[in-house]
């Protein structure tokens, strides 16, 4: 069976690459950042959040993905809107992994066995 962890953090991590990348233009046009370094910081986070969304399957990259969200809190600095995104973002990966972890524990003493730490 399929880790809801991994599933629903894993969503989050694919709808934040979206937004990451779109957030370039941003990053260009207000914060007047250089185009390579724009292009570079949103492109760059949103393939490592399909990188990590990708790497799920190790309990590591859970914790890969709180440092994803501290990343992109962090770009809040050149541009302010970003942080809004950033404390949304991992609001809603927070509330995935701990809401998972609990599906998990249940679905774990429902079966009798203890959860799966690789999920």
């Amino acid at each position: 069976m399929r880790s809801p962890r991994r599933a629903m953090c894993g969503s989050v991590l694919g709808l934040e690459a979206v937004v990451l990348a779109l957030s370039s233009i941003v990053l260009i046009t207000i914060s007047r950042l250089p185009a390579s370094a724009g292009l570079g910081t949103g492109l760059g986070l949103a393939a490592a959040a399909v990188l990590v969304a990708g790497l799920l399957r190790y309990e590591w990259a859970y914790f890969a993905g709180f440092a994803m969200q501290l990343a992109a809190i962090a770009v809040g600095v050149v541009a302010p809107a970003m942080f809004v995104l950033g404390i949304v973002f991992g609001a809603l990966y927070t509330t995935a992994y701990l809401l998972g972890r609990k599906i998990e524990r249940e679905q774990a003493a429902r079966a009798g066995s203890p959860p799966d730490a690789g999920g």
